[in-house]
């Protein structure tokens, strides 16, 4: 009698890979072990190098993360044959954590810091002193502090020995820092956890501006200064989004209607220079834009002056300005919408419209009661992706108007049409060097939950939720 063999199981050194949803789910979570592995040795490595050769690039941690990586994949494969068949995955795996996990988890991280132009992790450059090592290499006497601050306050000490704080020395061409742990501090007399073992003459001294956590002292600074930021650029944001959909929309569907009527002549001529705005790049576009609606020397304006009528302040007036952006973002956007709409038609019957012809029914009631109730369906994930769009839609404020012009009552990194993400923006890269990353990294916890919030909500009234159940 012949035995049945009994089919293979999945197992270590198995080349039978596990089926279904949990297969996926292991061979995902060992390639993401291998990648996390890999991180996490490069960063102890170069850690490790980083004390022993201060000079070390900081690009070792990806040198060696690459290296612990390679030597993984074989170890694995041997562990699990089946593998082999997931490493395909690897690129994708390592753009999505280098790409999308890595600036989210620092941009959470950031939102609870004080990192900042200053509290940036990196030596005070600008408030270099003076100062000599004794010969153990224990004791660095500083010349002076600026300001006539005590040490401890030059350098910006948690506790009053300042035991744990570090004292970054230089030699006499200061090219490169070497940090030092502090034991405690007597007058100008620093002494030191450690002999300082480098090899150099040490001439000056200076202090680390160290990023701290400072808990939810970003939040609490944006909610209070709430009324000068946050509740104007809130509102401007949405109607800003709303505005710009419906108006797009409407546009885009009543030259959609007309342009699909078979019966237009050169219908096709039309078309092709109603698409011309969607075709040619939004950067050449919006700056047409900004030369023409120039108050001096724009040819709108002039074409109004000939006209008899005053000047218009396109962009150097609040409430003008924001009329500018809805008029440029239409000119931009319209042609999206009526493409939509040429497409959607052409998935109605046409039956539909001879039998409401033969009804009596006259053109504009087969619109209403056939051509928008059967466009429904289709523009509602259209119009809903394109308010996430514009709540964020960065590239025209940025390119129009940069958020300006300057309004009374309201910060300087959120002017009268900055949206919420061109506020965060102004805050990390400020223009007058007083950049806030941490600050704008908060902003941008804030704008990521108003954002799932205003979608879910317009999910909710769309009935996403309730067509997804069926």
């Amino acid at each position: 009698m012949t035995a049945i063999p009994h089919p293979p199981r999945f197992g270590a050194r198995s080349n039978v890979p596990p089926e279904g949803t949990r297969g996926v789910l292991i061979a995902v979570l060992i390639l993401a072990v291998m990648l996390g592995g890999a991180v996490l040795i490069g960063w102890l490595l170069s850690g490790l190098t980083a004390r022993i050769s201060p000079e070390a690039p900081p690009y070792m941690i990806l040198i060696y993360g690459v290296a612990a990586l390679l030597l993984m994949l074989p170890v694995v494969l041997r562990l699990f044959p089946w593998m082999v068949n997931w490493y395909y995955l690897f690129p994708a795996l390592v753009f999505l954590a280098a790409f999308t996990i890595l600036p989210i988890v620092l941009t959470v991280n950031y939102a609870f810091t004080n990192y900042n132009a200053v509290n940036s992790g990196n030596p005070d450059s600008a408030l270099r002193t003076t100062a000599t090592i004794s010969v153990d290499k224990r004791v660095v006497t500083l010349g002076e502090t600026p300001q006539s601050d005590s040490v401890q306050q030059y350098l910006r000490c948690e506790t009053p020995n300042c035991k744990g704080a570090t004292l970054v020395l230089f030699d006499d061409q200061a090219s490169v820092p070497y940090k030092a742990r502090i034991a405690s501090v007597n007058g100008l007399q620093v002494t030191l956890a450690a002999p300082f073992t480098t090899d150099i003459e040490v001439a000056r001294a200076t202090r680390l501006n160290a990023i701290s956590y400072i808990g939810l002292a970003n939040f609490r600074e944006i909610f209070a200064k709430a009324s000068r930021a946050l509740v104007p650029v809130f509102i401007w944001t949405v109607v800003f989004a709303f505005s710009t959909v419906t108006i797009n929309a409407i546009a885009g569907l009543v030259l959609g209607i007309l342009l699909y009527n078979k019966n237009l002549r050169g219908r096709n001529v039309y078309r092709t220079l109603l698409f011309l705005p969607w075709a040619i790049p939004a950067v050449i576009s919006v700056q047409m834009w900004v030369a023409l609606l120039n108050q001096q020397f724009g040819i709108v304006n002039k074409g109004l002056g000939l006209l008899g009528l005053a000047a218009v302040p396109w962009l150097n007036d609040p409430l003008w300005a924001k009329v500018s952006v809805l008029v440029v973002n239409l000119w931009l956007g319209f042609p999206y919408m009526m493409t939509a709409t040429i497409s959607a038609l052409s998935t109605i019957n046409e039956d539909l419209y001879e039998a409401a012809s033969i009804d009596g029914a006259s053109r504009l009631q087969q619109i209403s009661n056939i051509t928008l109730p059967l466009l429904k369906n289709s523009f509602t994930p259209i119009l809903l992706s394109g308010f996430a769009f514009n709540f964020n839609n960065f590239g025209i404020i940025y390119l129009l108007t940069q958020g300006g012009p300057d309004q009374q009552g309201r910060e300087a990194t959120a002017r009268s049409t900055d949206i919420l993400l061109s506020w965060g923006y102004n805050t990390a890269f400020s223009s007058s060097g007083q950049s806030n990353y941490s600050l704008a990294s908060a902003i941008a916890l804030i704008i990521f939950f108003l954002t799932l919030a205003i979608s879910l909500v317009n999910f909710k009234a769309a009935g996403v939720f309730e067509e997804a159940r069926k």
